[in-house]
């Protein structure tokens, strides 16, 4: 396996992780409510301009990515649902944990069991959680699901 940065080039490669990750009937998340289409734009209009993003790739075959946001944000980390348990994810939280060293801290929901207990084996604790609304009525997430707050804390 390989870990790049990426570039322009990859934002369908991303997008399609982003996709098939999101839309598996196997993933433990609220229901996906954007098109396939509306992912390409994000990834190319919000998530290459704001973040700094890694792609794992075996073979030369995308298999899962990781985007990190200023200041200390986890933003994104997914992998094609046919990578999970190979390793993938921990290559890159580890290369998330050199490029942040001083800590991260990222949003998951709730009922993603696996990426909380994933999270949680390295080192992530929760330290928040909302029904999807914070205290001022205002959605935490847009699918308005219940979540949670997970932080690292080096040391």
């Amino acid at each position: 396996m390989e870990i790049r940065r990426t570039t322009p080039a990859d934002v369908e490669a991303i997008a399609e992780i982003h996709w098939a990750a999101r839309t598996s009937p196997d993933n433990d998340l609220p229901t996906f409510i954007h098109s396939r289409e509306s992912v390409s734009w994000f990834v190319e209009v919000v998530m290459m301009e704001t973040c700094s993003i890694w792609l794992a790739e075996t073979d030369g075959r995308p298999i899962g990515y990781l985007a990190l946001e200023d200041p200390d944000w986890l933003a994104h980390l997914y992998l094609l649902p046919e990578a999970t348990g190979a390793g993938v994810g921990s290559a890159l939280l580890s290369l998330a944990k050199r490029e942040l060293p001083h800590g991260m801290q990222l949003w998951t929901f709730q009922s993603n069991i696996r990426a909380r207990r994933f999270y949680a084996r390295h080192g992530f604790v929760e330290v928040e959680r909302t029904d999807g609304v914070d205290a001022d009525g205002e959605p935490t997430n847009e699918e308005r699901a219940p979540d949670v707050r997970m932080v690292w804390a080096d040391g």
